[in-house]
């Protein structure tokens, strides 16, 4: 097996100079560091994570718990997203990432937190998850580092996406439109919807609309099909929204087919928005009026924060981390009276 020896050698420099070329640091030149990787490479070296787990304490693995609920699995367009950009930044930190597992076919089965520690993870990215799961709640509360996406727990760093201000201009726009039966199917119940459903009802109070409890309607992100039939429910009340807000664009999806089942146009006979900006979004006609969260800002800095907590865990502030976005203006929300 090559070692740094061998490179040392081969390169007519110092043991020390090869570990600070292979680990990137900045106080060799650019010159030398590729003349060493070129000779690493050429003689067939690999790192020994082992040796470098014991002398660093670290394994360089980070775990990602992702246990979504709507079965669109690594295909959800928001947390795939999340995901990938996580995973980009924690590799170029040198991590790796496992995907936690307590799957109950397995008999070998267990928890969270043991698969954490079976696996010697360094922290753990909580993407999704059922946060009432006493297996989750034991994750959170451990001593192991953790940042969560799109949730707040006690002691947690948290990075969320700005929902608040997501839906504001949304609802701004719609209303400066001339909107004001406007109608919100939201998803279950979160953070995100709890933020989101709070922010319709204060818009609707400081701009003087009465607030009709109908209009408002529970429906399940990612269910086309629920809010196909939510959908059809508003349609046929006797005084109609002018506007239908979905939680997501592939909910929207699900009542755009509903409207135009009904022989109706849009946006002359009724509009409707969105929310994530997914690409379909862009082909639909008309397109789609949403908002686009900014999944790479979102999965870069939890993947950034989570290095910073286990490299630097006493200089790496416990806090939250809000991410803004952008409206989408699309043809889907007409202009009245």
């Amino acid at each position: 097996m090559v070692s740094m020896k061998d490179i040392a050698a081969a390169c007519e420099v110092s043991v020390a100079t090869v570990s600070k070329a292979l680990n990137n640091q900045g106080d060799i030149g650019e010159e030398t560091k590729e003349k060493i990787r070129s000779a690493a490479k050429r003689l067939g070296y690999h790192p020994n994570f082992s040796a470098r787990a014991l002398k660093t304490n670290r394994t360089y693995n980070l775990g990602v718990l992702y246990k979504e609920g709507s079965g669109s699995g690594l295909t959800h367009d928001y947390f795939s997203q999340v995901l990938e950009n996580f995973k980009n930044t924690a590799e170029n930190n040198g991590y790796d990432i496992t995907f936690l597992s307590n799957s109950k076919i397995r008999k070998d089965r267990m928890s969270y937190l043991e698969h954490t520690i079976y696996r010697r993870m360094d922290g753990v990215m909580v993407a999704v998850a059922d946060y009432k799961d006493p297996e989750v709640i034991e994750l959170l509360q451990s001593r192991l580092p953790v940042v969560t996406v799109d949730y707040i727990f006690n002691g947690r760093i948290s990075i969320l996406s700005d929902n608040i201000t997501g839906m504001q201009e949304l609802l701004s726009y719609i209303y400066d439109q001339g909107h004001r039966e406007i109608a919100y199917i939201c998803g279950e119940e979160s953070l995100v919807t709890t933020n989101r459903v709070s922010t319709y009802y204060r818009f609707m109070e400081e701009h003087g609309i009465a607030i009709r409890a109908d209009f408002l309607q529970r429906g399940k992100y990612r269910d086309s099909h629920a809010a196909g039939q939510i959908t059809g429910k508003l349609l046929d009340m006797r005084q109609p929204p002018t506007c239908i807000l979905y939680a997501d664009d592939f909910s929207a999806i699900g009542g755009m087919n509903v409207i135009r089942d009904r022989g109706l146009r849009m946006p002359e006979d009724i509009s409707v928005a969105g929310y994530d900006n997914i690409l379909i979004a862009s082909q639909l006609e008309p397109r789609l009026t949403t908002y686009q969260q900014d999944t790479v800002a979102i999965g870069c800095m939890a993947a950034e924060k989570l290095v910073s907590l286990i490299e630097n865990p006493m200089t790496t502030p416990i806090t939250q981390y809000t991410v803004g976005g952008e409206l989408v203006k699309g043809g889907s929300v007409a202009r009245i009276k």
